[in-house]
This record gives C-alpha cells, sequence and structure tokens, in this order.
C-alpha cells in the first residue's frame, strides 16, 4: 500500500479553505461552549465600539453645534460612553482567556491525535516517509494552527463583525453615501477570492519545504558517527544546503504572497476615506447630512469598517498558512493501517504453530519479492533461514511476526490467520530480536522490560532474580551499573553489541511461544556468543526458535534449514545440503 505521503497529496482533490475548516472545527467539537462563549464577548466588544461614534455624533449634532448648548446632555453621554468602554475591556479579557484555552487545549489534542495514529500506521508508513518530515508535521504544522486559534482567530471574528455593524451603520445613517463608501470593499472581496487559492498553496509549500529541511538535519545527525568516519561532511552540506535553498525559496514566495494584501487593502481603504469627505461635504452643502455625522459618525464607521480590512489582510494570510497546516495534519489523520483484524475461527484439527500457506510478498506493488510460500514451523523446535544478502530472509521473518501482511495468502499462529489476533497476544507470544536492536533513553531495567508488564513492579533485587533464572544472570554482569546502566538511544553510552544483549533479554524475559533471531550475535564475541547459545538451549521445550544468520555454527545445531533466495523458501534438509545450496546461490545471484 502506497503511504508517502508526498504521492498521496500530490493525488489528492484540492480542498477548499473553508472545508478545512470545517473539518478542523470537528476535531475540536468539545470545545463549542468556550468557542460560543469568546464568540458573544467578541460581539459583545464589536457592538460597544460601534455604538461609539453614532452616540458622539449625535451628541455634537444635539447638544453642541445647536443654538442653546446642552451639556448636561453631553455628560449623561460621556458617562453612558465610560460604562460601555468599562464593559468592552472586561469582554476582552474574557475572549482573550477563553481562547488562550481553546488554542492550548487544541494543541494538545492535535498532538495526541497525530501520535497515536503515527502508533497505529504499520511499518510500511515509516519506510515511505522521513522521520523529520512527520517531525515537523507534529511540532511546527501544530503551532500555526495553536497561533491561529489562541491569538488570531478571535480577533479575525471580531474583525469581521465589526466591518458587518460599521457597513449596517453606514448604509442606516445615510444609504447614498454609505454604498458609495463600501464600493472599494467590493473590490478587496474580490481580490481576496482569487488569491487565497494562490496564498494557501505558496504557504503549503513553504510547510513542505520546512519538513523537508528538518529530516535532513534528522538525517545528518543521526548518522554523524558514519559522516565523520567516511569523511562526508561535504555531502551532507551540499544535501542541507539544497534543502535550505529550497526552503529559502519557498520562504521568499511565501512572503511576497503573504504580504500582497497589505498594500492592496491600505490603497482601497484610503479611495474609501477620500470619497467619505468628498461625497460627504457634497451631501453636507446640499443639507442632505449633518457635519456631526459626516466629520465624526461617518468618518469612524468607514474607519471601523476598513481598519479591520488592514488587520484581515494580515490574518487573513495567517488564516491560509493555518489550513495549510491543517491539510498536511489532516492528511496523516485521514490515514488508516493495512493491517487490518479479522474475525478468529478455532481449527477443528491440530495445527502447527505457524504456518505460511500460498504467500505472496511485495514492499512495492509492483515489485514481488517473495512467491507462492508454503511451510509449517512445529513447537519446540529449531529452525534455521539462510540464503544470499538480499534473498529475503529478513522479510520473511517480518512476515511470521507480523510487521508486515501478505498481498497473497495466509498467515496462520496456532491454526488461526494471525490477523485475528489482538496485538498483545500475538506479541506475547511471538518474540523477535531485530538486526539492528532499538534502545530507548533510559536504564538497562527500563529497556529489558519494554513490552513485558509481567515485572514492571519489580524491585532491582526481584527482577535480578528473575533475570538469574533465565540463566540471563551472565549477560547483565557485563553492564557496569547493572540494570541502573545508563542508555542513551542512538548514542555511545553503550557498544553495539551490548545493545544486542539487552533486546536479547528483553525478548527472552517475555518467555514467547516462538522465538526470532534475526543476526542476533552479529555483533557478539565468540565467547558470549557461546553464553547466548546456551541460553536458547535452555529456553523451555515448548519454545520454538526462527534463527536468521550468517554464522554457520549458529544454525549447524537446528532441526530443520530453510533456504531462501529469489523470492523462494526451500526446505534445504541436511546441513550439508544447505551449505552447498547456499553457495551456489551466492554464485547465481
Amino acid at each position: 500500500m502506497n503511504y508517502n505521503l508526498n504521492d498521496l497529496q500530490a493525488k489528492a482533490p484540492k480542498s477548499s479553505t473553508w472545508s478545512s475548516l470545517g473539518k478542523l472545527l470537528q476535531l475540536i467539537s468539545h470545545e463549542k461552549k468556550n468557542l460560543w462563549l469568546a464568540l458573544m464577548t467578541i460581539l459583545v466588544t464589536s457592538s460597544i465600539n460601534l455604538v461609539g461614534p453614532l452616540i458622539i455624533g449625535r451628541t455634537i449634532d444635539d447638544y453642541i453645534f445647536v443654538p442653546h448648548k446642552n451639556y448636561h446632555g453631553v455628560l449623561v453621554n460621556c458617562a453612558i460612553l465610560f460604562c460601555l468602554y468599562l464593559v468592552s475591556l472586561v469582554s476582552s479579557y474574557v475572549q482573550t482567556m477563553l481562547m488562550g484555552g481553546v488554542g492550548q487545549r487544541m494543541l494538545f489534542t492535535l498532538r495526541n491525535s497525530i501520535f497515536n495514529k503515527l502508533q497505529l500506521l504499520p511499518v510500511g508508513f515509516f519506510n515511505q516517509n522521513k522521520a523529520g518530515d512527520l517531525i515537523s508535521r507534529v511540532n511546527n504544522d501544530t503551532d500555526k494552527l495553536n497561533q491561529f486559534f489562541s491569538q488570531q482567530l478571535m480577533q479575525f471574528i471580531g474583525s469581521i463583525a465589526t466591518m458587518t455593524g460599521a457597513g449596517i451603520f453606514l448604509l442606516s445613517i445615510n444609504i447614498k453615501l454609505g454604498s458609495a463608501t463600501l464600493i472599494p470593499a467590493v473590490v478587496i472581496l474580490l481580490f481576496t477570492s482569487i488569491t487565497s487559492a494562490w496564498v494557501k498553496s505558496k504557504n503549503a509549500r513553504n510547510l513542505k519545504s520546512v519538513g523537508g529541511m528538518s529530516a535532513e538535519i534528522q538525517e545528518s545527525l543521526n548518522n554523524f558517527r558514519v559522516i565523520i568516519a567516511f569523511n562526508r561532511r561535504d555531502y551532507f552540506r551540499k544535501k542541507f544546503d539544497e534543502a535550505n535553498q529550497e526552503n529559502y525559496k519557498t520562504a521568499i514566495g511565501a512572503g511576497i504572497a503573504n504580504n500582497s494584501y497589505v498594500p492592496v487593502y491600505a490603497l482601497l481603504s484610503s479611495f474609501a476615506q477620500i470619497i467619505v469627505f468628498a461625497y460627504g461635504i457634497y451631501l453636507f452643502s446640499r443639507g442632505e447630512i449633518g457635519i456631526g455625522l459626516v466629520a465624526v459618525s461617518f468618518a469612524s464607521y468607514a474607519n471601523n469598517f476598513y481598519n479591520p480590512l488592514r488587520q484581515l489582510a494580515a490574518l487573513w494570510t495567517g488564516f491560509q498558512t493555518a489550513m495549510a497546516g491543517w491539510d498536511r495534519i489532516a492528511q496523516i489523520l485521514s490515514l488508516e493501517t493495512d493491517l487490518v483484524k479479522v474475525e478468529k475461527t478455532i481449527p477443528e484439527t491440530a495445527a502447527p504453530l505457524l504456518e505460511f500457506r500460498d504467500v505472496y510478498f511485495g514492499y512495492d506493488d509492483d515489485k514481488e519479492i517473495l512467491h507462492n510460500i508454503s511451510f509449517k514451523l512445529e513447537q519446540g523446535k529449531t529452525y534455521a533461514l539462510v540464503g544470499p544478502t538480499g534473498g529475503g530472509k529478513t522479510t520473511t521473518a517480518s512476515l511470521i511476526a507480523r510487521l508486515y501482511d501478505p498481498n497473497k495468502g495466509m498467515v496462520l499462529l496456532e491454526g488461526a490467520d494471525i490477523r485475528s489476533f489482538d496485538p498483545t497476544e500475538r506479541t506475547k507470544k511471538i518474540g523477535f530480536i531485530l538486526q539492528e536492536p532499538f534502545l530507548f533513553t533510559g536504564t538497562v531495567r527500563e529497556n529489558i522490560l519494554y513490552g513485558n508488564e509481567l515485572y514492571v513492579n519489580h524491585t532491582n533485587e526481584q527482577l535480578e532474580e528473575v533475570i538469574k533464572e533465565a540463566n540471563l544472570g551472565t549477560l547483565l554482569a557485563i553492564f557496569e551499573s547493572g540494570l541502573d546502566t545508563k542508555v542513551l538511544s542512538g548514542g555511545d553510552s553503550i557498544s553495539l553489541g551490548q545493545k544486542q544483549l539487552i533486546a536479547f533479554m528483553r525478548a527472552v524475559l517475555r518467555n514467547p511461544d516462538l522465538l526470532i533471531l534475526d543476526e542476533a550475535t552479529a555483533n557478539i564475541d565468540t565467547i558470549t556468543e557461546k553464553l547466548l547459545s546456551d541460553i536458547l538451549n535452555n529456553l523451555p521445550a515448548t519454545t520454538t526458535r526462527v534463527i536468521i544468520a550468517h554464522r554457520l555454527n549458529t544454525i549447524e545445531n537446528a532441526d530443520e534449514i530453510f533456504f531462501v533466495n529469489s523470492g523462494e523458501v526451500i526446505r534445504a534438509g541436511s546441513f550439508d545440503h544447505a551449505m552447498d545450496m547456499l553457495l551456489q546461490g551466492k554464485r547465481t545471484s
């Protein structure tokens, strides 16, 4: 299945800004109460700001520019304005507090949703996408959304509310002057609707380039020892420079797009002010409107209409950036794993521990690696998979552990489709020591107990007793501080061989029914390898072992050997016959 996010994005139909916003609001539907409260407060603030100029204009015309000035009326109106602006201050504060909380909770919810979704996706997804880009989506893209929701959304809504109210007041005071004042707004609306998709695409490209640059940084830092060993700083400098150049170009493009609104909005807002004064003075000269309404009320409402437009020029670009980020996030959230669960059927007769039945598999749909594979693994036996490099040994082991599902055919565990087992149940039955063991930052204890809840509450002394009973005490003694030895993920705190020992102890302590060892002794000395061999021989008689190894001494005692090459798994028979097949396979491969 294709999980490449870049390919999926290229093939996906373009979503509109408003449909993207609708899907995002569904994700934070639990915040409806706070959103409505914030909306109410912003409408209160906008209404007060709109009423103010009308009161001032009426005060000038009714109490000041009259033969008998009425200062009492002026003072009363001033008191009313003071109370209104005080209410506006409180509502603004409440709105800021509400939306700040909504933004942070939305950020928390989004990051949790993305991370949980990533945990559900199959290994194939991570083979097709760079970790740095995924990290950028979790951190950078979600932060763009948080900035918009916590800082800009209510300002955005408030600006629209203020503009709407101002437009209504302009038309209600004098429909001729109001209509003329709103003409530039129609031009602004057309310009915005035409350029919105362009601005969003520019920001989407920029976010993608940020993800690409993060991926390059992550790859170079993870492989820094190799870079130093081969003196290839120049290669990674070049790759990073290319990614940085791409980010620079897209950032310039996004900056130009984002800033295109400001001068256009400002120019048309200035035209509106000219219309107010030119046409307003003309109407005043004809006695159709009072000077207070023209000079104060109308000018203020024109400002209240067009000043938010200037703010919207910046807010709209922030909105488009947030929606571009949301599209990248929604891309992950919409994915579904191809590792589906099926209904379990109990076999009627005794079944082998594991069986491949007519299995076909390929990582890509157009490139098949395994063809029509069928074999059985009986309980308590030791099996070896041998074959030339790239023949399909690790792929076969990955199918046994259900890291992938076959394209065709079926893998059976205890006679039932392996897809019918719950992940927890399956991993208790199948242990897997990877060719490149991965450890988490922490201690040896934490890494040994990873995925093993049985001993989580044991003290170090109790756990050491369990380790000794499992014949693993000699391995633990290799670590200077025992269970408290520090482990750094991807670091040099311990050797690669020690990492394999930790992975070995982690798998053996879980006491699985089937234990897969994929080159588990590749980085271990001969003496320690003998210790591991003794430990494997002392496992319960019911434990089935599947060993993938290039060292001949690790497979010569296997009960059965399978030769894996060119997409086929063939029963090799004796050890000598397997060696003949291996040598012949290497000559022809």
